[in-house]
């Protein structure tokens, strides 16, 4: 299911493209958000968020705003660490680490970062209980539990969906689909979530899959499931938006103390 990126090209030979212009990408604000996005990915895995070697997060490097953060080819979201993570650049060079992106993971997030210079970060998973909600007729979410009304007025669905992503054109036309929303229902496909830091991700990823697993749950009783008056749904949005960004923060800080003691790998 999962493709390379064939054209890419290598470490070396992106190095030599940029000759005596590359960049400082060891900065300790760099190292936080490779160790960060590594902390997202294996706790993603412990929750099931993953499908295989085939989903992908992605990252702006802090300080340069032409270049993400990605994870390579061929890896299990519980394998990776901060180390392992690719910094590519929108053309598909690889500026540092080994490998290549997998081909959808770069025509997808080198045009969400390059056409919505807002989305400095962007999570795309085929999680089992939204991408479900993604599958059905009508809008994914109901806004009948009071987790999914965090995202009540953020979502937008691409319903066109096109195959495989293999090409600029398809990544350009995903990027087109998403307007003002930070959280994307890709028809048939999966979900992506954007926001502007990486904890701020995490926490709406994860957020996002337990209100669909509880609105799943509810359809599956064959009762009614009734949604929150609009104005009530409105007004609990404002409540839970509020301080929401310091959350996320603790949030992340929170999975990385656990994984500090369980998994401190990730960090290398």
């Amino acid at each position: 299911m999962a493709h390379s990126l064939s054209h890419a090209a290598s470490s070396a030979s992106a190095t030599a493209s940029v000759g005596s212009n590359r960049p400082d990408l060891a900065t300790d604000a760099i190292r936080t958000a490779r160790e960060d996005l590594a902390a997202c990915f294996r706790m993603a895995a412990r929750n099931g968020f993953e499908e295989g070697i085939c989903n992908h997060f992605s990252a702006v490097v802090p300080g340069h705003d032409d270049l993400f953060l990605v994870n390579p080819y061929g890896y299990a979201f519980r394998e990776l660490t901060a180390s392992k993570l690719l910094i590519c650049d929108f053309h598909g060079h690889v500026l540092d680490g080994e490998g290549v992106p997998e081909a959808t993971a770069f025509y997808i997030h080198a045009e969400m970062h390059r056409r919505l210079p807002r989305a400095k970060v962007a999570f795309h998973t085929h999680m089992p209980y939204a991408t479900a909600l993604s599958m059905t007729e009508g809008d994914p979410l109901i806004w009948a539990g009071q987790t999914a009304l965090k995202f009540y007025g953020r979502t937008a669905v691409d319903r066109d969906y096109n195959g495989l992503a293999l090409d600029n054109r398809e990544g350009a036309r995903i990027a087109s689909s998403v307007g003002d929303a930070d959280i994307v229902f890709m028809k048939h496909h999966g979900v992506m979530v954007l926001a502007p830091t990486i904890a701020e991700a995490w926490d709406d990823l994860y957020y996002l899959e337990r209100a669909a697993e509880v609105q799943v749950l509810a359809m599956s009783t064959g009762r009614k499931v009734l949604p929150v008056d609009p104005a009530i749904a409105a007004e609990t949005y404002r409540q839970m938006r509020e301080g929401d960004s310091e959350s996320a923060r603790l949030h992340l800080a929170a999975i990385r103390r656990q994984l500090d003691a369980e998994e401190p790998q990730y960090r290398h």
